[in-house]
């Protein structure tokens, strides 16, 4: 997917957030198949599980089973039809989760050749925390950051200042 093109400020980014709330001595249940951030959280000392590609709008028995301690959602949230069902059935207490933010000068993604990859949402910061808030989560802190690019045009400007992505830790009692 990434074919050495990685998103190096996102993992930067995600890291520093997940290393301010998550002890490596938490279990985390990473929500999407094994990729490059699950192998760098593991080389920063975390447990990490994956889930198998199933259709997590369908098959959340993975999620609901599991006793992980963390539920880690890195752009996953955005490809689901319902989140909230998923976010229901959690049993863990902590949860970090990223998502791409709706941009006003940009269409939502969509890949032509994969229909995994794929945006049906791309939410504004205030729709996800709602959705986080309805599923039960308190939201403990957030961050956002830009994501430039190196091409010429109008938005690759507004890329310079206008926030891209939004990461959330939350908890649940």
């Amino acid at each position: 997917m990434y074919e050495n093109n990685f998103p190096n400020k996102r993992y930067r980014h995600t890291l520093v957030f997940l290393k301010k709330h998550i002890n490596t001595t938490e279990t985390i249940l990473d929500l999407g198949v094994e990729n490059p951030f699950s192998e760098i959280m593991k080389q920063h000392g975390y447990s990490v599980e994956n889930t198998k590609g199933q259709d997590l709008d369908l098959d959340w028995k993975q999620v609901k089973n599991s006793n992980a301690d963390v539920i880690t959602a890195f752009e996953i949230f955005e490809h689901m039809l319902a989140p909230f069902n998923v976010l229901k059935e959690m049993k863990a207490n902590k949860l970090v989760a990223s998502i791409p933010l709706k941009l006003w000068f940009a269409s939502a993604y969509r890949s032509k050749t994969d229909p995994w990859d794929r945006h049906y949402h791309e939410f504004e910061d205030w729709q996800f925390d709602w959705l986080l808030e309805k599923a039960g989560w308190t939201i403990k802190d957030t961050a956002k950051w830009t994501n430039p690019t190196k091409k010429i045009g109008v938005r690759p400007l507004l890329r310079l200042f206008t926030p891209r992505y939004y990461v959330v830790y939350a908890e649940r009692e």
